[in-house]
């Protein structure tokens, strides 16, 4: 195990996490919020100077890195910015309690939207945007972004490939480009580009510059914090529009970004899971419409509550424009089940994902077909390329230890003694990464109503569900840690 090279990547993190939030600070100077500048002074020190110490002692790092490797640095580094990220909220005193600082901070990194405040309006505007640039931060991901800033000299023996694999979301992980910093480069512009787009959408709807800002965060990153406490629902039809297209838009794989950028029109047509993206997308808005339709004065607001609804929670955002926990019971069993489907790999978005689902589903039709004609040779391909057997058995593997994990935590915060529509909603949320559940847990309400031991199953089940699992189980492997 290289301790070494993972403390000197951590170290690098830590001094851009700390970076960060320098806005924040500026925000909190200029609005004279002083218990904030206190809060943020005193984080940006402490996790500078332990990102300095760490990088001086780990500096003569050797670069022997491999995919064991990878998955620790990834699961590390995720858990350390959640635990420095949180510190500013501490220090300030406006979540003093540590488990609910993280739990916010946490839910904020892994594009949740979860929280545990019942009032998000009372907080300063440089807390505010610092909770919802962590989304912006944490959708494309953290190692990404420094992986984006590394010089092209700096030669790997494939490290890059290992850390971007276990951070990126989906079944595998393709490049771009030939070199894989250039590959994260071309990702983080594009990113940025449609946050700048959307940005400007929703000023040119009159929404305050600061919203804009951190609403843009929130959507980008499929995340769902709002700074209102009714989340989008105060905001104008026009306003609830934008968000919806651009929900939608950052829940498609970004490769296919990169391919209309190149003018391979063809390709993007062609991609099966591009394609049930969009049927199932508008086959639930259809359905959801139809069932809601006695619920508002108009079509044209019904409409647009379903395609709000759907686009949020199909993408793992959370935003809200209205309480669809009041909506009929098919309606709400349609939204938890898109809970689970997710959006497009290689999105900012989180749930099991299409292409996941499209290996599944193509997987099981080859058994069947198998069973029936045991003689019978047949392989899965998706885009016309064939799957191999590794990422069949990795996918196989993924939904077992999905599966687990669900109904362990589902077990886990029952002591509590909530409602089981609230627990299992509550799971499906944090370990999709969606926000909002039902019940107690619904679009109006918060998590505030759990125990420090149940808020930290959650908290797990937010890293492992942006981690795409595996990372975060190997802490728990001690095959990872012995020395080979």
């Amino acid at each position: 195990m290289n301790y070494k090279m993972m403390g000197k990547f951590l170290s690098q993190i830590l001094i851009v996490e700390a970076g960060f939030m320098v806005p924040a600070l500026l925000i909190s100077l200029y609005t004279g919020s002083r218990a904030a500048v206190y809060g943020f002074g005193l984080s940006i020190l402490i996790t500078a100077g332990v990102g300095a110490l760490m990088y001086y002692f780990c500096r003569n790092s050797t670069r022997r890195f491999f995919a064991r490797e990878g998955m620790v640095c990834v699961a590390g580094s995720w858990i350390a910015i959640s635990f420095f990220g949180c510190l500013p909220f501490v220090f300030s005193r406006e979540i003093p309690n540590f488990v609910d600082a993280l739990f916010e901070i946490v839910s904020g990194f892994t594009t949740t939207g979860s929280s545990i405040l019942g009032d998000v309006e009372a907080l300063s505007p440089g807390i505010m945007y610092w909770r919802s640039f962590s989304h912006w931060l944490g959708g494309m991901g953290v190692l990404v972004f420094l992986l984006a800033l590394s010089p092209n000299g700096e030669r790997g023996k494939g490290y890059t490939m290992h850390l971007l694999r276990a951070e990126s979301p989906g079944p595998n992980v393709n490049k771009l480009v030939p070199k894989m910093r250039t590959t994260a480069r071309i990702l983080y512009v594009i990113y940025m580009v449609l946050t700048f787009i959307n940005f400007l959408f929703l000023l040119l709807g009159k929404m305050p510059v600061f919203d804009a800002v951190c609403t843009a965060f929130g959507t980008a990153g499929t995340g769902g914090f709002g700074i209102r406490n009714d989340s989008i629902a105060g905001y104008s039809p026009y306003i609830q529009n934008v968000c919806t297209v651009f929900m939608f838009l950052f829940g498609i794989n970004f490769s296919c970004y990169y391919l209309l950028l190149v003018r391979h029109v063809k390709e993007v047509l062609k991609d099966q899971e591009l394609r049930l993206y969009i049927i199932i997308f508008v086959v639930s808005i259809l359905l959801i419409t139809f069932n809601v339709r006695g619920l508002y004065g108009s079509w044209e607001e019904t409409i647009r509550h379903a395609a709000f609804q759907v686009s949020s929670i199909m993408t793992t955002t959370g935003f809200a424009s209205t309480d669809f926990d009041l909506w009929p019971g098919f309606s709400k069993a349609l939204l938890l089940c898109l809970m689970f489907v997710g959006a497009c790999a290689g999105s900012t978005a989180g749930g099991l994902k299409m292409g996941r689902l499209l290996l599944i589903l193509k997987n099981l039709r080859r058994n069947i077909r198998r069973i029936l004609s045991p003689q019978r040779v047949e392989v899965v391909r998706m885009n016309g390329n064939r799957i191999g057997e590794d990422v069949l058995n990795n996918t196989n593997t993924y939904l077992a230890a999905y599966g687990v994990i669900l109904v362990g935590s589902f077990l886990l915060i029952s002591i509590d003694g909530l409602s089981m529509t609230t627990n299992v909603s509550a799971v499906a949320a944090c370990f999709n990464n969606i926000g909002p559940g039902f019940d107690v847990v619904g679009p109006t309400c918060n998590f505030s109503v759990y125990s420090w031991f149940s808020k930290l199953v959650l908290i797990f089940d937010m890293l492992a569900g942006r981690l795409e699992i595996f990372p975060m189980l190997v802490l728990f492997s001690r095959s990872t840690w012995r020395h080979k």
